[in-house]
């Protein structure tokens, strides 16, 4: 396996967490949110620059799957979303699950006494490192899912 750069993507409906690991593929660190704009050509062009800015090799776009691994509705709506952003990048685009992973970035940050205004201004980019550190964690699946994007054919 060789190590990548990686940016997370916790997609929501009204902001999109970013996080990004360390040049040796080995820690995700949330950089920052996005306030979804109602415009997605444009919000996947503020995407593309940060790929560009932080070099990054590999999108990892977390899917907000049912507890029983099943995809609904939002899931699906992300999985489309997430072929359309591999269809816009130069790097490949691949889903993860990423079940939880806002109840354990909200879990992190009560333990570290913010209070909820503090919390809603970062859980969506730390819900993106954790979800990234998951996924860096179990060895960075290519295959996670479904590739999107032009190297996935």
């Amino acid at each position: 396996m060789t190590t990548v750069r990686a940016l997370g993507l916790d997609l929501g409906q009204k902001r999109v967490g970013v996080a990004v690991s360390d040049s040796a593929g080995a820690l995700a660190m949330p950089i920052e949110v996005l306030d979804r704009l109602g415009d997605r050509p444009r919000e996947h062009r503020v995407i593309a620059e940060l790929v560009e800015e932080w070099e990054v090799e590999i999108v990892v776009v977390g899917l907000p799957y049912n507890m029983d691994g099943s995809a609904g509705s939002q899931a699906r709506k992300y999985a489309s979303e997430a072929k359309a952003l591999g269809d816009t990048l130069d790097v490949p685009v691949v889903l993860y699950d990423e079940r939880l992973t806002t109840v354990t970035a909200e879990r992190n940050l009560m333990e570290q006494n913010m209070n909820a205004q503090e919390r809603r201004s970062v859980v969506d980019k730390v819900a993106a490192s954790v979800m990234l550190q998951s996924w860096l964690d179990a060895g960075q699946p290519m295959d996670s899912q479904h590739p999107c994007g032009p190297e996935a054919s």
